[in-house]
């Protein structure tokens, strides 16, 4: 099961940092369809944030086709995204190069602008088609 965090300094809004949280957990094969997000109740339990902030990134993931809510059951998934890159050898070697990137006196900020940075350079690149 998916445990939502919730940063409060993010700028992110709550309720789409459970959406973007749940649609990573769905790409890196984490939740699979079937699979039950936590109740709002759970949520509010770990977090501290207002039940219907939960409820509204429920309605978000609905509304996006990715979840199903089943009354009195709970919220299910009802399909997923990506390629479940969570047990491929690239997530073990984008590991040991954020290890890299930590040792050379990268601060999280750093690292995450960095290979954002690569990332779109690179989408970019191909989308080009060169």
């Amino acid at each position: 099961m998916v445990e939502f965090r919730i940063d409060r300094r993010s700028g992110v809004a709550t309720y789409l940092q459970i959406v973007q949280q749940t649609r990573q957990a769905l790409r890196l094969g984490l939740l699979e369809p079937g699979d039950r997000l936590p109740t709002a109740r759970e949520v509010v339990e770990a977090t501290a944030i207002n039940p219907n902030t939960v409820l509204k990134a429920y309605r978000e993931l609905e509304r996006e086709g990715l979840v199903e809510a089943r009354r009195g059951l709970g919220t299910f998934i009802t399909r997923t995204l990506g390629g479940h890159a969570a047990d491929t050898p690239l997530r073990a070697e984008l590991a040991d190069w954020v290890d890299r990137a930590r040792d050379a006196g990268l601060e999280q900020d750093d690292i995450t602008a960095l290979f954002t940075s690569v990332l779109e350079e690179r989408t970019h690149h191909k989308g080009d088609g060169a």
